[in-house]
């Protein structure tokens, strides 16, 4: 069985269901299946395919990525052999196509920047261009928020 597709392959907007198929018993139910009308499980799997849909192969693909890793950013970039700032934006972009805002508050942009100068006095220390006492000072302060 073939995925279902998303977007219109001639004009590129958005599908929408127009024909439910019961394999069991060769029933067909035909309207227009709306993803904000979904009331019963049936039409809330509905919507969810739908909202699926509209990714691309290379975004669910990097959503399953991302779900396998439990949502690890690091493990993701060693995955997929990308950065942090490569994996937030693939994060960002697959946020936006399922119809939300990505939220980047303050607290995580500080959190993003304390993990990439964590990485980046460990790559000095492991190069030899500081101390293992400078990086252990270094450590404390990114830690502290200094």
């Amino acid at each position: 069985m073939h995925p279902m597709p998303g977007r219109c392959p001639v004009c590129n907007e958005e599908l929408t269901v127009t024909q439910l198929h019961c394999r069991a018993c060769d029933t067909t139910i035909a309207g227009h299946f709306s993803a904000g009308a979904a009331a019963s499980i049936a039409e809330e799997k509905l919507a969810a395919l739908q909202t699926f849909a509209r990714l691309t192969p290379e975004q669910l693909a990097f959503l399953e990525t991302f779900i396998k890793n439990e949502g690890k950013i690091t493990r993701v970039e060693e995955e997929l052999g990308i950065s942090y700032p490569t994996v937030r934006a693939r994060l960002s972009e697959v946020i936006r196509a399922l119809g939300h805002q990505p939220r980047e508050d303050q607290q995580e942009a500080e959190e993003r920047a304390r993990a990439i100068s964590r990485r980046e006095v460990l790559r000095s220390l492991a190069e030899g261009r500081i101390s293992s006492d400078e990086a252990a000072r270094l450590l404390r302060s990114s830690a502290s928020g200094d």
